[in-house]
């Protein structure tokens, strides 16, 4: 089957587009043909900004952009497509992660909340075809987070025989999923390390004008601030214990705002440093507490992927806290792709729920059992329907 994986994540650059072909013979198997990535206009970027601010956000806008970001996945389906010369009616299906506004697990099932928008329909309509959407909130409905959902294709795709790998997704927020040596889908781990690329972004924005810091140039140039250090280390957040996941709503842009408040007389390059530290020490703190003590003794290899794992002096920081033994790659270094890895786990957690396979992994979001995720809007013209419409703008 051909299908469109969409991703738009936390860190707010863009949406990508992973154009891919899934088989499905003992298990499915899925094989990257192309990534494109539209990147969101800085005025788009700061209204789904405003949209994740409880006090700046309104209805209207919500409502609005719920629509705009629709027509924009559309055009990151078309684009893709245009790119590799494929037709707009031979894609089988496209599975959209959507842009998360909120998100907000409770243990209480009442007030336990989550909210991805980019209208699903208006996809399926432009393209004449099936979309799977709106995953985490089934998720939600059986107890657990909501997230993370990409280790159920972790599981698929990268579990291994004969050694454990952590898989370190750095991309807005930092999560890793824990797949122990020749473990079933109930051994593995999975969380949100933290914050990824979220706060290093927001600093550049402020800072140098700039949407991130390119290989990490700057914070190579800096120096580490200790009582910002300190500061950072000691969140509440690190002290909770998996199942856990976290966004905007702890490390969005009030949390960059007030450390830039509480330290404005630091040199711009000190406080990138500072930051990309924190993230670096938020990864291997997370595995000292919550991963070392429950695995064995064993080959351990830590595989990088999201924008983080182009940032060489993070994945240095990062080397410089794990024990010597640990290997650590990254998506790349396996033939795949750094960028394209979550929006290809949407698109196969979306084939999943179309074959009607359960596809959470109830031991990293803490769901009470297993379950189909997602909501299916079928093609709009019936199986074999064909597009006699326009639905440019």
């Amino acid at each position: 089957m051909l299908g469109i994986g969409l991703m738009s994540g936390t860190s707010l650059d863009g949406v990508d587009a992973a154009l891919v072909e899934i088989d499905n013979h003992s298990q499915p198997s899925i094989r990257l043909l192309h990534l494109t990535t539209t990147a969101f206009s800085p005025e788009l970027r700061q209204r789904i900004k405003q949209a994740c601010d409880p006090e700046a956000s309104s209805v209207p806008l919500i409502c609005q952009l719920n629509v705009e970001l629709g027509y924009t996945f559309l055009a990151a389906c078309r684009q893709v497509c245009q790119e590799t010369a494929v037709t707009e009616t031979s894609i089988d299906f496209v599975a959209s992660h959507g842009q998360t506004i909120w998100h907000a697990p409770s243990e209480n099932p009442l007030v336990s909340s989550t909210f991805q928008i980019g209208e699903p329909s208006i996809i399926a309509y432009g393209l004449g075809t099936t979309v799977v959407a709106d995953f985490r909130a089934m998720d939600m409905a059986a107890g657990g987070q909501g997230a993370p959902l990409v280790p159920y294709t972790d599981y698929l795709l990268y579990r291994s025989p004969d050694k454990t790998r952590l898989l370190q997704n750095i991309g807005g927020i930092g999560n890793v999923t824990v797949l122990p040596k020749n473990g079933t889908l109930s051994d593995l781990v999975a969380f949100d390390t933290g914050p990824g690329n979220m706060i290093i972004d927001e600093l550049m924005h402020q800072l140098f004008q700039l949407p991130y810091d390119d290989e990490g140039r700057i914070a190579q140039q800096g120096t580490i601030i200790p009582k910002l250090q300190t500061q950072l280390r000691n969140h509440s957040y690190f002290d909770q214990a998996p199942p856990k996941s976290t966004g905007r709503e702890l490390f969005g842009q009030a949390f960059s705002d007030q450390l830039l408040a509480d330290f404005s007389a630091e040199k711009p390059a000190d406080l990138i440093a500072t930051v990309t530290d924190f993230t670096a020490y938020s990864i291997a703190e997370s595995y000292r507490r919550f991963v070392f003590p429950f695995i064995e003794s064993e080959p351990i290899e830590v595989i990088l992927a999201g924008g983080g794992a182009h940032n060489s002096t993070l994945k240095k920081m990062l080397v410089n806290y794990l024990p010597v033994e640990i290997t650590v790659i990254t998506q790349d270094d396996l033939g795949w792709s750094n960028d394209a890895k979550e929006a290809m786990a949407f698109a196969l957690l979306g084939y999943e729920t179309l074959q009607g396979h359960k596809n959470n992994a109830p031991a990293a979001t803490g769901a009470k059992q297993s379950v189909i995720l997602g909501k299916i809007i079928p093609n709009p013209f019936g199986p074999i329907g064909e597009r006699n419409h326009s639905t440019e703008l």
